[in-house]
């Protein structure tokens, strides 16, 4: 993305909440998202407090990302569309205690990516090395032990790893045409393949870098800590990728946003009475989910979870909501009073699985007729209503936020139709 077009201003979004057929509005808002990082990458560590073996590393990195930028500016973009990496830098957006640990892995994924590419003008050795390399696009994690010297990249996806008692090379190549599910140790270096497919680009990740991951918002949740809650990974794969398939039959458009958007899904646990799911701003690409065993229970999570990550990718270019964060209301969905930026996030989110409810109705599907169906469209709509009533009487909108609240009024109007 050019300069001009990362700083003019974005188009309202007309259709962000329930995609129109063919509509490009998401892929819009992703792409300005992650025009937003690129300089943010370029400037990545400056003013922070590192050792001097990391200071010199980011020499490196800020040299190398100025030239990448020079010569294929179009591969920034796409390298900070990994989860991993827009994470980081969004991350280290301000000083944090861990700064030190983020920055080194953001420099060692960068690095490891362009190795595997074929793109590093030259072997660069990182003296201040993360303690893992984890890639979601190469399917590997790569765990180093403490007393690592340094780690060498080199293109052909060479990485030689520097110990007191010797180096151990590595073949990007090697590790990739290893099975999912695949890991080994030697010479205190784990290597790994936790990544498995479950439909499209979306993989079931048992491997999560987010350092936000355990910092919980919801009352009711501690953290989202990687747990297949006794289950099989396929046990896991299989429920998600029909919950998928179920969504890619009555909601098209959608299902094509989340393979744009959802990279991976991290499990926390199993639950047959409840459902936890969760999402981060920072971490676009990511979503995590417990397993349930009710179908529709599983495709209202990626849902949701995926339409958090949307309009997460929108609130990193625009507010929005000009009082998002004050007052307090109360929320229909959550125990706890609620800033309007809270119950848009629920709306935004709601409302498109209630459009799948509609569409499996009309499409006379088998499970719109099981018990509880109709209940439980009801019970979407009603927790819609009441959303949108406080977004639409309470909220001021920004130029791009008018839009997003009129698609919301739109969908609110057509349900009111409904239930008259």
């Amino acid at each position: 993305m050019s300069p001009a077009l990362a700083t003019r201003p974005i188009e309202p979004p007309e259709d962000l909440t329930i995609p129109a057929s063919g509509s490009e509005t998401a892929k819009g808002v992703l792409s300005r998202a992650l025009g937003r990082l690129v300089p943010e990458l370029l400037g990545v560590g400056q003013g922070l407090a590192l050792s001097a073996e990391a200071r010199a590393d980011l020499a490196i990195f800020q040299a190398l990302t100025r030239e990448v930028a020079r010569k294929n500016p179009g591969s920034l973009p796409s390298v900070l569309r990994r989860t991993a990496m827009g994470t980081l830098v969004r991350c280290l957006r301000t000083p944090r205690p861990d700064s030190e640990a983020l920055l080194r892995e953001l420099i060692g994924v960068f690095l490891l990516h362009l190795a595997r590419a074929s793109a590093l003008p030259r072997a660069i050795r990182q003296k201040a090395p993360p303690r893992q390399l984890v890639s979601t696009t190469a399917g590997i994690s790569i765990g180093l032990p403490e007393e690592t010297r340094a780690v060498v990249f080199e293109n052909e996806g060479k990485i030689v790893v520097e110990r007191a008692d010797g180096a151990k090379t590595l073949s990007l190549q090697a590790l990739e045409a290893q099975p999912p599910g695949y890991s080994e140790t030697r010479a205190g270096v784990t290597v790994s393949r936790p990544f498995f497919p479950i439909d499209g680009g979306t993989l079931l990740a048992l491997v999560d870098t987010n350092p936000l991951a355990m910092v919980e918002a919801h009352p009711d949740k501690e953290g989202n800590a990687i747990d297949l809650g006794g289950k099989s990974v396929t046990e896991w794969t299989r429920s998600l990728s029909e919950a998928l398939g179920l969504v890619r039959e009555h909601l098209p458009d959608l299902r094509g946003e989340i393979d744009l958007f959802v990279q991976q899904i991290v499990p926390v646990g199993y639950h047959d009475e409840k459902h936890l799911s969760a999402s981060y701003q920072e971490a676009i690409g990511t979503i995590y989910m417990s397993l349930h065993p009710s179908l529709m229970t599983m495709a209202e999570a990626v849902i949701h979870e995926f339409s958090h990550n949307k309009i997460n990718a929108l609130f990193e270019i625009d507010p929005v909501l000009e009082n998002a964060f004050s007052p307090l209301y109360t929320s229909p969905v959550r125990p706890d009073p609620r800033p309007l930026h809270g119950v848009l996030l629920a709306v935004h989110a709601f409302l498109p699985v209630a459009r799948l409810y509609e569409r499996m109705i009309e499409a006379g599907h088998p499970l719109a007729k099981a018990p509880g169906f109709v209940e439980r469209f009801a019970r979407v709509r009603q927790i819609n209503a009441e959303g949108a009533e406080v977004i639409l009487e309470n909220g001021k909108p920004t130029r791009v936020g008018k839009a997003v609240l009129d698609e919301i009024r739109r969908w609110h109007d057509h349900y009111k139709k409904m239930d008259a």
